[in-house]
């Protein structure tokens, strides 16, 4: 008897559960008010020199934003100087690390430089308490890990110079990318349900719940309570008027997790692979309880059965690594592109969600209304993924999403901030839509093309790899300093490619999926490129009214 079928009689969707999924949704607050901290503070008003008090007359002084330009007394002669001291529009007051620290004109790259630390401690952070959690358990490796990353932003916030800066981001980081593939990283668990990378952020949230409500937890919860953390963060900093105190209350809500061992159990599976039955079968019986429910003893002896003898069979058959992917030249091309793809997705997901300054709009405004866009694009997954198959929603994803990110560009560089400033942010927000969009779209993709025998390692190890990259996204929005359209315009080129990638990868919808490196060789194999599972129905469905027209001419 497996698990599944364990819960059906524990309960798989009563009290416990939405439990669980009440706390899955706070952990998607604390998650998007920490990944985002680093935009809120870093938020860049316009801003002015501010000529030295003495030496240069205020009637003969033409000032501009990184450089002041001052003219003799007879205006026959000028100069230009440098600024080291600025006059800030700041919205509703409020103080940013890059007003603060004057982190503009000649020093703006401090910024960028110190931000990308926090990618860095992503990997490094991946790692680590993957390997962590492989060890003491999921429940103790995500209280960890989430206390680790609110203490990055807490340390931030006493900060004053950029290695002090670089260091706490780093430290920041290194729980970021570990809430998605805690999971997976460094696991052996070949059974595992395979499409929740990129959701999944507690202790294997839906192993305990039914198939039928996974969908709903996977996009429903995550996009609305994710939405709360994004849409609530701009107005908590305008309200508490500086980036120091902002820091303080983002990193607050990270103490709530102390309370998740005393509400939850550790992941059924993760114990069922450690051999650790008895645990399992109590924490089982717990639920049960908790569900108001009477379970048999002898349906939890068949469970133990059934594990005992699954997990000696896998550790005589199992022997595939996710290197071996790369010894076979269909796996090993569709590995390098998933890991190019995640690269670009990654990238484009951070930059448009973060660069939404000088568009006419309050950044402020635009990064909170925007914000919304995460419950849509979790109902754009459901609605069509099942109709257009999977390579259909990943490729349109990303083609739809260059070309709004490139006309985002064009109208940046054409159009007037002051005059446009709606149109302008309609759409930077669209942009944001389809770049999560894309991002969701990709999670599930992978996860099926990867074999099952190594879908677990596979999946960590290109999620990591792309997230990786996350390092140049800091440096790209820098760009914008030197021509405000070139981030979007660089974005749509990568989108492009990247959706040029997804025609060269095998459909997935309603198909069996592979389980070993050998079928993964195999799977899908001459299919062609532009095979889209809604386009072959309709041609299916042509051809048979054809056959049929052609049989009842015959008949006549």
């Amino acid at each position: 008897m497996d698990l599944e079928r364990v819960l059906e009689k524990c309960g798989n969707f009563g009290r416990y559960q939405i439990l669980l999924l009440g706390l899955y949704g706070y952990t998607n607050i604390v998650s998007s008010l920490h990944y985002f901290s680093q935009t809120i503070i870093s938020f860049t008003p316009p801003h002015t020199c501010i000529p030295p008090v003495t030496g240069f007359p205020v009637n003969y002084t033409s000032l501009q934003t990184c450089t002041f330009t001052h003219y003799s007394d007879d205006n026959s002669s000028f100069g230009e100087s440098k600024c080291d001291s600025w006059n800030f529009e700041r919205e509703s007051n409020y103080e940013s690390i890059t007003t603060e620290l004057k982190w503009v004109c000649d020093d703006a790259y401090e910024l960028a430089v110190g931000q990308s630390f926090f990618f860095i401690g992503s990997v490094l952070g991946s790692i680590f308490f993957g390997y962590l959690a492989d060890r003491i358990g999921r429940l103790p490796a995500c209280v960890l890990t989430t206390l680790t990353g609110a203490s990055g932003d807490f340390f931030t916030s006493f900060v004053g110079n950029l290695p002090w800066f670089c260091f706490t981001r780093f430290l920041s980081g290194l729980s970021t990318d570990t809430q998605y593939v805690l999971m997976y990283i460094l696991g052996k668990r070949t059974h595992l349900q395979p499409l929740v990378l990129g959701i999944n952020k507690v202790l294997s949230v839906f192993e305990y719940l039914s198939p039928k409500h996974r969908t709903f937890g996977l996009n429903i919860i995550l996009g609305v309570f994710y939405c709360i953390g994004l849409m609530i963060s701009p107005w908590l900093a305008i309200w508490l008027g500086n980036w120091r105190s902002y820091l303080w209350a983002a990193s607050l809500p990270a103490l709530g997790m102390l309370i998740y061992p005393l509400c939850l159990h550790e992941s059924i599976e993760w114990l069922l692979t450690k051999g650790k039955f008895d645990k399992a079968v109590s924490n089982l019986r717990s639920i049960a309880k908790f569900n108001r429910r009477q379970v048999d003893d002898s349906v939890f002896d068949e469970f133990i059965k059934h594990y005992r003898e699954k997990l000696n069979r896998e550790q005589k058959t199992s022997s595939d690594t996710f290197m071996g992917m790369l010894r076979t030249p269909r796996l090993r091309k569709f590995t390098i592109i998933l890991l190019i793809k995640s690269m670009i997705i990654t990238i484009a997901f951070d930059i448009l969600s973060r660069n939404v300054e000088g568009v006419g709009t309050s950044p402020f405004k635009l990064f909170s209304y925007t914000g919304f866009c995460y419950l849509p694009a979790g109902l754009v997954i459901i609605m069509f993924q099942n109709i257009i198959g999977r390579k259909g929603m990943a490729c349109a994803s990303l083609f739809v999403g260059a070309i709004i990110t490139a006309a985002t560009g064009y109208l940046v560089a054409t159009l007037n901030p002051a005059e446009h400033a709606l149109i302008l942010a309609f759409m930077v927000g669209l942009g944001r839509f389809g770049a999560v969009v894309a991002y969701d779209a990709e999670a599930q993709y992978a996860a099926e093309i990867i074999p099952t025998s190594v879908r677990g390692r596979g999946v960590a190890n290109i999620h990591v790899v792309g997230n990786g990259f996350g390092f140049f996204s800091s440096y790209i929005i820098f760009l914008g300093t030197i021509f405000k359209p070139l981030p979007s315009l660089l974005i749509s080129v990568l989108l492009l490619i990247g959706a040029g990638l997804c025609l060269t990868l095998p459909e997935t919808l309603n198909k069996q999926l592979p389980q070993t490196l050998e079928e993964g060789e195999e799977f899908a194999k001459g299919e062609k490129w532009y095979f889209f599972p809604c386009f072959s129905h309709k041609q299916q469905t042509n051809k048979t009214a054809s056959q049929l027209e052609s049989a009842n001419e015959i008949t006549k």
